[in-house]
């Protein structure tokens, strides 16, 4: 439905601060950074960045802005959510929605306004629907049609015959629609705990015409049949998992995978730059993500291993179009951005 004018506007607005936030604020900062480290007479410890960054002119406007402008959009979307007339209408189709009655929601997923969202996504039916419209602003407006996830698909995941894809985390389906425009011949389940979210997953691909599964489950324990899965997927999973759940998710991601599957999960590694990576760490602080430094902190390939999958490896992900990159290392830029990468690993056939 088209929104109002004022909603525009409001949006609009939030959307331009975080963009000048991004473009201005952050470089003015790295700036500064730059500037108190050249003008050291001795090397600064890697461990005193912080106090130097948090000591700079610019940095109390700078997380201020990253904190205040996130709520601002999701204030800005939720009323724009609200003042629609009325929901779309279901649209009939062939996608399915498997929903568990039992099943209790684990505090560590409960007890947190994830992206400083209120109210979370799995709460009510509204929240899923301010969580979609917010997922193609938070990006700074560039997810558009979700192209991220489906550059993703296109870049990351490699051409094969598949039979049977799982997308772990899958959300209101972002990532599992492009799966399935992808590979039309495969069976593809998304999974998830948000019961709203799922709800919207299967009217969304109905109107796309798509053929989903999607079933309410931790993603650490599927239900789903043991090595019948030839691609597991998750984009932006691992993050918003606490420590102790990440190795139960690589096992019961080994445990789907077919001989020869393939794991393919989207999230966010460090990048060796000390100003970069402490503004990611921080990002997780302002923007209620806890479980996103430890995380990045982990030893996630060990994890993997000692599920027994093989040849894992990080690998670097531009979002502005390359996708996949070759190795741990990307590109120079700017402005703030996210330090996407992908973690690939196989299941030994």
């Amino acid at each position: 439905m088209t929104r109002s004018i004022p909603d525009e506007a409001r949006l609009d607005f939030a959307l331009t601060l975080r963009r000048r936030w991004a473009d201005s604020v952050y470089p003015r900062l790295r700036a500064e950074y730059d500037a108190a480290r050249a003008g050291e007479l001795t090397e600064t410890p890697a461990g005193n960045t912080a106090a130097i960054v948090h000591a700079l002119p610019s940095f109390g406007s700078f997380a201020w802005l990253e904190r205040g402008s996130q709520k601002l959009l999701w204030r800005a979307v939720g009323d724009a959510v609200d003042h629609q007339l009325s929901a779309a209408s279901a649209t009939a189709g062939e996608s399915t929605l498997t929903l568990d009655a039992d099943l209790a929601l684990p505090d560590w997923y409960t007890d947190w306004d994830i992206h400083l969202q209120p109210g979370g996504v799995w709460s009510s039916d509204r929240a899923a629907r301010v969580y979609e419209l917010g997922a193609r602003l938070v990006m700074l407006g560039e997810n558009d049609d979700y192209a991220f996830h489906r550059l993703f698909t296109a870049s990351s995941v490699p051409e094969r015959d598949y039979r049977c894809i799982v997308d772990l985390g899958c959300g209101f389906g972002k990532s599992t629609f492009s799966l399935k425009q992808k590979y039309p011949q495969a069976e593809v389940i998304g999974i998830d705990l948000a019961a709203p979210g799922l709800r919207l997953a299967v009217q969304r691909a109905n109107d796309l015409g798509l053929r989903i599964q999607f079933r309410q489950s931790e993603a650490t324990a599927t239900n789903l049949a043991s090595g019948t899965a030839d691609l597991v997927t998750s984009t932006m999973l691992l993050h918003e998992l606490p420590l102790k759940v990440l190795p139960r998710l690589f096992a019961e991601a080994a445990r789907l995978l077919s001989p020869g599957g393939l794991l393919r999960f989207l999230d966010f590694q460090f990048t060796g730059d000390e100003f970069r990576d402490l503004a990611m760490t921080e990002h997780g602080t302002r923007n209620n993500e806890p479980y996103l430094a430890p995380m990045m902190k982990s030893d996630v390939i060990g994890m993997a291993q000692a599920a027994g999958l093989r040849s894992v490896r990080w690998r670097a992900f531009d979002e502005r179009g390359r996708g996949l990159l070759d190795d741990l290392k990307w590109p120079a830029r700017r402005e703030w951005h996210f330090p996407w990468a992908v973690l690939e690993a196989e299941q030994p056939a």
